[in-house]
């Protein structure tokens, strides 16, 4: 019988993490498509704020990357600089979201600095990052189930439910696993980011 990847091991512990995002207030009202729109339009700068850390954290990693995955990360800090943060504007512009001067909450403040931390090490940075990528690809895909009418958190659900950014976490879950990385340290790092993810929903 084969062992259980470290990915996968990852996956088994993140989704009662996954469920309580689901079961959140702000998870709720996007899913159902009537989220007061103070509380998306707040979530919105901090994630924005957020996007340009972790851009930061991919190519921190991307220095340090076997030749092999250079490019994977060099294109997930692309992609995240123009087509994620392209969205944010979008929606932004929606809800009158003030990006320029949004300033980090303390959730926010908290994740990116355990993020940037932890990209000091390739293997502990992947592992911390993985949350953000899996769990938002398994949120997007449960909530595409049954997605909301209204067309601005339909748009927020499409993106996150989409094939292509399923792909792209499974590519980090893949490197992770290359990357051979202390089990329990792995699975450490990536509870933490857990439950920084679930406490980014309570917005200022």
């Amino acid at each position: 019988m084969l062992a259980m990847t470290v990915s996968a091991k990852l996956h088994a512990i993140g989704r009662p993490l996954v469920e309580a995002q689901l079961a959140h207030p702000t998870v709720v009202g996007i899913g159902r498509g009537d989220l007061a729109e103070p509380v998306f339009r707040s979530w919105l700068e901090q994630d924005y704020l957020f996007l340009h850390d972790y851009v930061r954290v991919f190519a921190r990693l991307a220095w340090q990357a076997p030749p092999e995955h250079l490019g994977d990360l060099v294109d997930l800090a692309h992609a995240t600089f123009h087509d994620e943060l392209d969205l944010h504007r979008s929606l932004s512009a929606g809800f009158g979201a003030d990006l320029d001067g949004a300033v980090k909450g303390p959730a926010c403040a908290a994740y990116t600095a355990f993020l940037l931390e932890s990209a000091g090490s390739y293997a502990d940075g992947l592992a911390a990052l993985y949350p953000c990528m899996w769990g938002y690809s398994t949120l997007g895909q449960i909530l595409a189930e049954n997605p909301p009418v209204e067309p601005r958190y339909r748009a927020w659900v499409d993106t996150y439910a989409d094939p292509g950014f399923a792909a792209l976490a499974a590519r980090i879950g893949q490197m992770i696993d290359e990357a051979d990385p202390d089990p329990a340290r792995a699975e450490a790092l990536f509870a933490e980011g857990m439950r920084h993810e679930l406490a980014f929903w309570e917005v200022p």
